[in-house]
């Protein structure tokens, strides 16, 4: 049996949908990302939402709505995909990394305030909601507003994920989100920007097409069409086309169905791997609703992961790898969470960093394991996981 880490929840509405914007010729951003836009605001309760071609895009975007370039810092965990601070890359600024707290992969606040007092140029926070689990919003707006920074959440994981009954972008000034594949809702690539900022809004509509003062549909839907319009700053061709935007709208409509199979799977690991010794499972603090984009847990091996050392996560992470080794010869698919990115070398090089610098984030690096997790997981195939990883743990 062959279980993948995920699968998308594609049907026969998905199939027919695609094919209505090669109907209707329109393909690039019309109708139905503008229908997609409208069902993801309603979703989040932000008031304004823009697609994109990838969360990464959504991102550059932000920072340069903000107008953050050379000679500006933006904080970003140490613990996240590498394009969180690629995107910062792209506009000159430095990238400031901060460790997480290894108990929800998210920005340690402690950490983020020593680095907001060392500091005293950085522009802007990037928290990220990693696995679907929301970062400490309430602290890191709170440390926003003391110390006068910007606040775009990386909520590439983060779609359906709540504080209480605010949604994960919502809290700061934007909130971007990813819908790859490996995500809850999917459009094969392709991104969204949320914000309440109307003036913010307008400008992101702006940039994302190539600085053009009128979209295409726009100019189609009124009379004069015919002229092409004003550029009013240098933009990017960041655009989501049409059969994008009607996967979306089948997503949005079956969003519901989607995330409560996901939480079903999610309860069944915490059952299932209640007593296992070798693993700490994903919790959410009180009041934080998951939406486990991904399933992760940390390989212990039965040690505690107090006084943790670069020898101790090293000697853990070669047990972590055989476990995962076992699992791959059995056709179960499991991944690490994600990357240190101080640890990768074009960061590493640049920055002369060392494994230790960001220790927690060393740690969840080289421990932390993806279980599959799909919606429409079956018994059969959860049984079969779970066979396995207890054969394997022995």
């Amino acid at each position: 049996m062959k279980i993948p880490i995920t699968k998308t929840t594609f049907g026969k509405e998905e199939s027919d949908a695609i094919v209505k914007p090669l109907e209707s010729g329109w393909v690039v951003q019309g109708p139905y990302v503008s229908e997609f836009q409208s069902l993801f605001s309603k979703f989040t309760g932000a008031k304004y939402s823009n697609a994109t071609t990838s969360c990464t895009t959504a991102l550059h975007l932000c920072l340069e709505a903000l107008e953050i370039g050379v000679n500006d810092k933006v904080i970003v965990p140490s613990f996240t995909y590498v394009a969180s601070a690629n995107a910062v890359e792209y506009t000159g600024a430095q990238v400031i990394f901060c460790d997480i707290d290894l108990n929800t992969f998210n920005l340690d606040v402690l950490k983020l305030e020593q680095l907001l007092v060392k500091y005293s140029d950085v522009k802007a926070i990037m928290p990220v909601h990693l696995f679907g689990l929301c970062a400490d919003m309430p602290k890191i707006m709170d440390l926003a507003l003391k110390y006068n920074v910007k606040v775009i959440e990386d909520s590439a994981c983060g779609f359906d994920s709540w504080i209480g009954d605010q949604h994960s972008g919502t809290f700061g000034d934007f909130g971007c989100f990813s819908f790859h594949p490996r995500k809850s809702i999917c459009t094969g690539e392709g991104g969204m920007i949320i914000t309440n900022d109307n003036h913010i809004a307008q400008k992101i509509s702006i940039l994302k097409d190539h600085g053009a003062a009128k979209s295409d549909l726009e100019r189609h839907n009124e009379k004069g069409g015919s002229l092409l319009p004003d550029f009013t700053m240098r933009g990017y061709n960041y655009r989501m086309t049409d059969m994008q935007g009607a996967l979306g709208v089948c997503q949005m409509n079956k969003s519901s169905a989607i995330m409560s199979g996901r939480r079903k799977v999610a309860k069944k690991y915490d059952s299932a791997l209640l007593n296992v010794d070798q693993l700490v499972l994903p919790q959410a603090p009180y009041n934080y609703v998951h939406s486990y984009q991904s399933y992760v847990c940390i390989f212990t091996d039965g040690e505690s992961l107090d006084n943790l050392s670069i020898e101790k996560i090293d000697r853990i992470n070669l047990k972590r790898n055989i476990f995962m080794e076992k699992l791959e010869s059995q056709g179960v698919a499991t991944r690490q969470g994600t990357h240190a990115v101080h640890t990768l070398s074009y960061y590493k090089n640049k920055n002369n960093f060392k494994d230790r610098d960001f220790l927690m984030s060393y740690a969840a690096d080289r421990l932390s394991i993806a279980l599959p997790l799909y919606t429409d997981m079956s018994d059969i195939e959860f049984d079969y996981v779970i066979d396995n990883m207890i054969k394997a743990l022995v």
